[in-house]
Order: structure tokens, then C-alpha cells, then sequence
């Protein structure tokens, strides 16, 4: 079924939005603000729809070709100018922001360093079997389907090439015939600022034939993953080939991490992040919560930090990490809304949470207990414009950015720093 649509306006999340003859709004993915397009609609609700134009009838100045063809499945705003991205961008948590009450000091364009293409350290890719054998994929968007890929234009090369040499071993399993698409499920793989590059990859099986780690790889784990689960959640560790510990340096400090831990993906813009986040923290001791391996916590502290982790492998590498910090480091294995009691008074907070944000007894904590600062960064503009709503009623927001951590996609990461107001009980 296809429908004419005239796009609005961008919302959060990358669709365009226009409205259905019949008065229901449609999102639309490939459609820009002023576009008048013709949509393939690819769900229907009794209030919505959602669809993915496949004819540009009117196109916007901001329309560009796009680079790959499979654009639409990692980064479906390929297909506007870089400028435009930006730009849309910041109106999306302008919008955002206004519409929770949301008071925002004066800030700038979008923070980004220039670079379009590749800059992802990690990269997942599913697998595709045909008579020509194995094939990195990707899920196609709209349907069930998958295509074949050779790489991603977002992921730094030595990414690329490490996917590539793993399926190139997997075609010659089994006497040449090729391990089987459908005994695999996805295989990650990341890598350092040097270009070293480690890789997990995930079977339906519960034995696989040993690989050889090839060059292009300092390490590999083959993880067996129970087929009910989703693609990358491992069940057990079948056998690691080398050595799976990536290093990286964030403003001056050395992280060691690994395939499986949380590490941002375009680190030249995490720095840029970081810095805004140091140049406001003058306070002795911090409390970092949702830490990771203390990338944030170890990279603005002045003295003292308590990493608050609840991921036991990220503890591990956030306590490996803190050996070599010259700052007194506390790190605590628990989830934040576990953790309250951490959060006081007298030391500065930072949150860094998922997508879903804070949990209400955080904010609840928070409010309570009345930090002087709060950090706040987050990947999702929605949840923290939320938070911010709910925080705003003791504190005031007293410094805010966007940065572009995900060029060419929808996703924005925001920052705001929170202060204390002289009488926040009033």
C-alpha cells in the first residue's frame, strides 16, 4: 500500500511526519521537512502509521544521494547534507526540551569534529548463506529481510577488515564448504585509536570448530548463544583465541577495555564531551554512577572518585583502570538505584545512564539529598529532557551542548550541568 505525504517536520527517533488523508500521522524514513513524497507503508495502527518513502515527488534542498545502498538499516541520514544533520539536529531537542517545560541557558550549534565517515570503533553485522557462501549482512529496514555488505562507510577501517577476515575463516570451515548462516547469529568487532582490532563472535551452537586468529585480529571469543535469546547475548564462552583487551587514552589517562565492555564508539567526540564535562568540575571528589569502566569518572577527576558499575566485567576493567589513576578510587559493583546512599550532599554527581535515563528513585535521591552539581549526559535527548523536568525544580541548568556522536544517523547525545539553587526548597 502506498500513500502521497507531504513531510512536516523531522522528529526524534529520524522519521519525518506528515499526515495520512485519512488524518492519522505516518512516519517516514527517507523524507525530509517539505518533501512531498510517496510512502510504502510498512505498519499500520489504529492512530499511526509508519512507512519508508520510495519516490521523492518534491525534494528538499537538503537532499543529497546517499553513500551506500543499505543506508536505511545503520544510517538512514546519509541522505542529506551534513549541515542539514546538524541543524535538524538541534531542532529536535529544541522541540524536545520546550515541550517538558524545560529551561535552557543560551547555547551553541551542534559539537562535532567534521568527520562523516569512518569513525565507529565497533561495528555488529549479522551473516547472510548463498551458493557463493558466507556474507556480512545487515537487516534490511521495513522488512524481514538482510543484505549483503562488505563493511560499513561509518566504521573505522581496521573494523571492516577484521569482519571481513572472520568470514572469509568461516567460508573455509567444514573441507571449504563454509560454516552455516543459520548456526551463526552476529559477530561484533571493535577496535582501539592505533587500529587494533578484537572480535566476538556468536553461534547458535554449543561446540564450534576451532578458528585460526588471522592477522587482521588481536583477539577473538566464540561464544556459544542460546538461540531463544537475543543476537548478541552470550550464554557461555566456548574458547578465546589471544588477547581481547583493547587500550585507548582519553584526556591524558590510559583505558584498558574489551570486546564485550561499554566503550564509546567515536572517541575523538567523547573527548570533546569530556572536557566540557572536567572544565566544570573543580570539586576534589566526584560520583560517577552508571561508570562502565570509568571512562568518564577517571578521565574529569581531581582527587577522588566512586565508580558506581553495575556490569561485573566493566567492574573488573573499571578497578584494572583505576591501578593506574593517580586519584582515589572507590569502585562499587551495583546498579545506581541500588547505590543511592553514594549520592549526597557534599560531592558532585555525574550520570551517564542508558537510553531508558534515570529510574524515579534516583531523581528521588537526588532531590533529596540535594548534590551541589549534577552532570548529566545522556544518548537519549527524550528521557533526559524528562529527567531535566523533574530536576529543574531545586536546580538550574547552567551550561548545555549537543554533540553529534553518531554522524549520519538520528542519534544525539546531550549534556547539561545542573546547579544548585540557593533555595532549592522554595
Amino acid at each position: 500500500m502506498n500513500e502521497t505525504v507531504v513531510i512536516d517536520k523531522l522528529v526524534h527517533g529520524g522519521q519525518g511526519l506528515g499526515t495520512l488523508p485519512d488524518g492519522r500521522k505516518i512516519f517516514v524514513w527517507n523524507a525530509l521537512p517539505g518533501e512531498t513524497v510517496n510512502v510504502r507503508i510498512i505498519k499500520t495502527k489504529k492512530s499511526y502509521a509508519e512507512g519508508i518513502a520510495e519516490e521523492i515527488i518534491t525534494a528538499s534542498a537538503d537532499r543529497i544521494g546517499p553513500s551506500e545502498t543499505n543506508y536505511l538499516a545503520t544510517s538512514p541520514w546519509q541522505m542529506m547534507t551534513y549541515d542539514a544533520e546538524n541543524t535538524y539536529k538541534k531542532q529536535i531537542v529544541d522541540e524536545l526540551f520546550v515541550h517538558d517545560g524545560v529551561m535552557l541557558p543560551s547555547y551553541g550549534a551542534v559539537m562535532h569534529d567534521d568527520r562523516q565517515w569512518n569513525y565507529r570503533s565497533k561495528m555488529e553485522y549479522s551473516f547472510w548463506g548463498d551458493d557463493d557462501g558466507l556474507h556480512l549482512a545487515l537487516h534490511q529496514r521495513g522488512s524481514h529481510g538482510k543484505q549483503i555488505v562488505q563493511g560499513s562507510k561509518l566504521a573505522l577501517l581496521a573494523v571492516d577488515k577484521a569482519a571481513n577476515a572472520i568470514c572469509a575463516q568461516l567460508n573455509a570451515l567444514n573441507d571449504g564448504k563454509g560454516a552455516r548462516a543459520s548456526d551463526l547469529k552476529t559477530i561484533i568487532v571493535r577496535c582501539d585509536q592505533a587500529g587494533n582490532a578484537v572480535a566476538a563472535l556468536f553461534t547458535k551452537l554449543d561446540k564450534f570448530k576451532e578458528l585460526t586468529l588471522p592477522p587482521e585480529l588481536k583477539g577473538l571469543r566464540v561464544y556459544h548463544s542460546n538461540p531463544k535469546s537475543p543476537a548478541s547475548v552470550p550464554t557461555r564462552l566456548l574458547y578465546e583465541l589471544g588477547d581481547c583487551l583493547l587500550h585507548d587514552e582519553l584526556l591524558g589517562r590510559q583505558f584498558v577495555y574489551d570486546v564485550d565492555s561499554f566503550f564509546q564508539v567515536n572517541l575523538p567526540v567523547f573527548e570533546m564531551a569530556l572536557q566540557v564535562i572536567k572544565d566544570h568540575v573543580d570539586e576534589p571528589a566526584i560520583i560517577d554512577m552508571y561508570a562502565g569502566v570509568g571512562s568518564i569518572g577517571l578521565s574529569v577527576a581531581g582527587e577522588a572518585v566512586d565508580l558506581v558499575e553495575l556490569d561485573p566485567a566493566s567492574v573488573r576493567m573499571a578497578a584494572q583502570n583505576a591501578e593506574g589513576a593517580t586519584l582515589d578510587v572507590q569502585v562499587i559493583e551495583a546498579s545506581t538505584e541500588k547505590a543511592l546512599e553514594y549520592i549526597t550532599g557534599d560531592k558532585p554527581v555525574i550520570f551517564d545512564p542508558p537510553r531508558a535515563g534515570l529510574h524515579d528513585k534516583v531523581t528521588a535521591r537526588v532531590l533529596e539529598v540535594l548534590p551541589q552539581k549534577v552532570i548529566y549526559l545522556s544518548c537519549n535527548p527524550a528521557t533526559h529532557a524528562r529527567d531535566l523536568a523533574r530536576l529543574q525544580v531545586a536546580y538550574d541548568i547552567t551550561h548545555f551542548e549537543i554533540f553529534n556522536f553518531f554522524p549520519r544517523t538520528p542519534h544525539i547525545e546531550t549534556l547539561a550541568v545542573l546547579t544548585r539553587r540557593p533555595d532549592p526548597r522554595k
